[in-house]
């Protein structure tokens, strides 16, 4: 036998040394670590669940429950929606680029209706819809890689596309980049929505789905986050002065194209369409289309009431989308000085101001008392409540207060001379002078004597019934 020369068994030896700790590729397959199993926080808007910390993709079980169920749209006023999660809109689902998502459909067993998911977050046919076809009792799951970071639309895709989008099947997915997104203070879910509906707005009822007028785009509500006043009164968002504040606002449509803006603030930053390299900065209005979703942050410099609107205005203060950030701390007079000066620059005489002629909705009549405060509720939420405020205390210097108003009380029969023919001039309410215009509105006399029983009876003033009778007695006048 041969021996093997020493330099080549040294060559051998450093050849091992280097290759000895190496794996082949199957052994990478073979040996690769398994993604943990998470189950996905989900939430109900406003609130979104907490920025993703961990810094590697993940499985990710969400679970997803379509319910048919009757809501509140405005006071007075139900809808049969079509929910992801029992809310509209759905839940805000919050994954990582990179995670594999496994979504589960489940379509409970008192519904009436097939239902289906697309979420513009998925690279495949439908965005999902070609998977999940959920009929009443049933469960789909499917499987999904999240390759594209952003904030993306889900709705339902199962025809009549539109009809399911109408009635409130429509959510949000943020896909968090893998460096996730830059820490801010708060977080907050807001999304538009269009309801078509047989009545009116404002019409009483359990109101019915309207295909023709869907089909001419032209909606009876336009909200955020499913209702008329989701996000203001007690349902308001709060915040701190000093705070910064990210809002995800989406657009469920399913036809109109939202002009966003926050009345009272400027956006510092705005991920245009909700992508994530485009940054746009200082923008007032932002557009954010039907089917899509929008970025937006700003600081709080002063304190204050904020409203959040559909800047194609009649739609914020006639159809329902407005919300409100409520600013607590301390104020900032360099920042905003507030009323400095309050002078008559030219008078207007003394024309009342009347609002354009229109047919107003029939108002139900009510039996008894109790009846007419609740409908009046509806009447004051609709028609006062912006000048008024939802507490009765008014806005100092512009509109006066009905809590414990001495005015009002004096004298109910001037109160009702005042909601018929409208009023303008100054007036002393509580000790404070104002001097603006009280409009002349186009109610009935039910709804005038509904509305006025429910704030005699309310904020701590003296109580009592205004009859129709009444009310069109002093109409008849002329006066009070």
């Amino acid at each position: 036998m041969k021996r093997i020369p020493i330099y080549l068994f040294l060559i051998f030896l450093f050849f091992y040394a280097c290759t000895s700790d190496q794996k082949t590729p199957n052994d990478i397959a073979g040996n690769k670590e398994k993604p943990d199993t998470i189950e996905a926080v989900l939430t109900d808007a406003p609130n979104v669940p907490p920025p993703i910390e961990r810094k590697k993709p993940a499985k990710v079980i969400v679970r997803l429950e379509v319910k048919e169920l009757v809501k509140r749209l405005a006071d007075g006023v139900d809808y049969t929606f079509w929910t992801f999660g029992g809310g509209v809109p759905g839940k805000f689902i919050r994954i990582r680029e990179g995670d594999l998502v496994e979504l589960h459909l489940m379509n409970h067993p008192d519904n009436k209706n097939p239902h289906n998911i697309d979420l513009h977050a998925v690279t495949g046919p439908g965005g999902g819809a070609t998977s999940t076809f959920t009929a009443p009792g049933h469960e789909t799951v499917f499987k999904f890689r999240a390759i594209n970071p952003g904030l993306f639309v889900y709705h339902c895709a199962t025809a009549p596309v539109g009809m399911h989008i109408a009635n409130g099947m429509y959510g949000l997915i943020l896909v968090e980049p893998k460096e996730g997104l830059p820490p801010v203070d708060r977080e907050f879910y807001i999304m538009q929505g269009e309801i078509y509906t047989k009545g009116k707005y404002g019409a009483p009822g359990l109101q019915p789905f309207d295909m023709e007028k869907a089909l001419s785009e032209t909606p009876d509500y336009v909200i955020f986050n499913g209702s008329v006043g989701s996000t203001t009164g007690d349902h308001s968002l709060h915040a701190e002065v000093g705070e910064t504040i990210r809002l995800f606002v989406g657009n469920g449509g399913p036809n109109l194209v939202s002009s966003f803006h926050v009345i009272g603030e400027i956006f510092d930053r705005v991920r245009l369409e909700a992508g994530t390299k485009l940054v746009q900065e200082n923008v007032q209005t932002t557009l954010i289309p039907s089917g899509g979703a929008t970025m937006v942050e700003f600081s709080l410099e002063t304190t204050g009431n904020y409203l959040l609107v559909d800047h194609s205005i009649f739609r914020a203060f006639n159809k329902g989308a407005l919300g409100m950030l409520k600013v607590a701390g301390n104020e900032n007079k360099g920042i905003y000085s507030g009323q400095t000066y309050d002078g008559i620059y030219l008078p207007e005489g003394a024309t009342i101001q009347e609002m354009p002629e229109a047919e107003a909705p029939k108002a139900p009549v009510a039996d008894t008392k109790a009846e007419r405060i609740e409908l009046g509720k509806t009447v004051f939420t609709q028609n006062c409540v912006a000048c008024h405020q939802q507490d009765g205390k008014g806005i100092a210097g512009a509109f006066p207060p009905l809590a414990k108003s001495d005015f009002l009380n004096a004298n109910i029969n001037r109160a009702v001379g005042i909601v018929v023919n409208g009023y303008e001039g100054p007036i002393k309410v509580n000790g404070e002078s104002f001097n603006s215009t009280m409009p002349k509105l186009n109610l009935t006399d039910e709804q005038i004597a509904n509305v006025l029983t429910y704030v005699l009876n309310n904020w701590g003033n003296g109580g009592g019934v205004v009859t129709t009778g009444q009310v069109k007695a002093i109409r008849a006048s002329g006066g009070d």
